[in-house]
């Protein structure tokens, strides 16, 4: 993409999403995201109702009086957002494609984030780490995650959320807000998925294309698979090839669902075709509401 242009469309989500994380997320975000450590603060005098198990001794000896310790709530955070850009999300039939959806979604969490001065990192993942961009604060840091997002080539176009669960894991030791945006077109990542949401508090966001859940009945069309690259011709008149489909489809569907709630992760499922305003904010809610 052209200079010009590329500053012209982070100009662009830079403007929607700022507005959208400054009027409607940040007072949930702020409200659901809260530090989860205490950090000490000050001691002063032991007053009556006050925690004896904060007393501070050393200070209480020296001054032959009671000294309580006074800690107040870490309220820096660090967000992780792994982005799947594998050829799947290069894909969309209505509003958008997959890939421009999570790049929307990935820009409002983003500056949602940074208006609660929480760090902000990104992981870029198909079936392999494309890139890595560590955790820090600041609007140019986010303009740069934008500017990457619009215009990130991965090497490879398949999917193994396994290998970035893994890596998120080892490389991120202090306990981090993750939030993982892809389509989910893969499996075989129950165990990662269990290990990384035990150390990080991990937010599962599936984009997905209306498209994707059902065959439509228009003759004999070629399909190829972004992954892999293989084409074929499918009969989409033949009722078993629809139904076959759909099954396929609705299986993967439940195995999702009942991976994220076997490892406790919390998800939600956004359409390509739809506001992602109000599916976001029901999640922070539903947050809210367990907190």
């Amino acid at each position: 993409m052209e200079t010009a242009d590329l500053l012209k469309k982070v100009r662009k989500i830079e403007i929607k999403s700022r507005g959208l994380s400054h009027h409607i997320f940040s007072g949930q975000y702020h409200s659901v995201f809260k530090g989860r450590g205490m950090a000490f603060s000050e001691v002063r005098e032991y007053q009556f109702g006050d925690d004896i198990r904060n007393i501070d001794w050393n200070v209480t000896a020296r001054f032959n009086h009671p000294y309580i310790k006074v800690f107040d709530e870490e309220r820096e955070l660090t967000v992780m957002l792994l982005i799947d850009v594998s050829g799947s999300n290069h894909f969309g039939t209505v509003k958008a494609l997959k890939e421009e959806m999570i790049t929307e979604i990935a820009a409002v969490l983003a500056f949602s984030a940074i208006q609660n001065n929480d760090k902000v990192g990104v992981i870029f993942f198909s079936n392999k780490i494309e890139k890595f961009i560590p955790p820090k604060k600041g609007t140019s840091h986010i303009l740069r995650i934008i500017r990457e997002l619009i215009d990130f080539k991965p090497d490879n176009k398949e999917t193994k959320i396994s290998e970035v669960l893994r890596y998120l894991t080892n490389v991120i030791k202090k306990r981090c807000t993750t939030f993982i945006l892809s389509d989910f077109l893969d499996k075989g990542f129950e165990d990662a998925i269990k290990i990384a949401n035990k150390k990080h508090d991990l937010i599962a966001v599936e984009i997905y294309d209306p498209r994707e859940t059902e065959i439509p009945n228009v003759g004999l069309i070629q399909v190829k698979n972004a992954e892999t690259g293989r084409t074929q011709w499918i009969d989409t008149t033949s009722r078993k090839i629809r139904l076959g489909y759909q099954n396929w489809y609705n299986n993967h569907n439940k195995y999702l669902t009942d991976v994220f709630i076997r490892s406790g992760v919390d998800f939600v499922k956004i359409r390509t075709d739809q506001d992602y305003v109000k599916p976001l904010i029901n999640l922070f809610k539903r947050r809210e509401a367990r907190r």
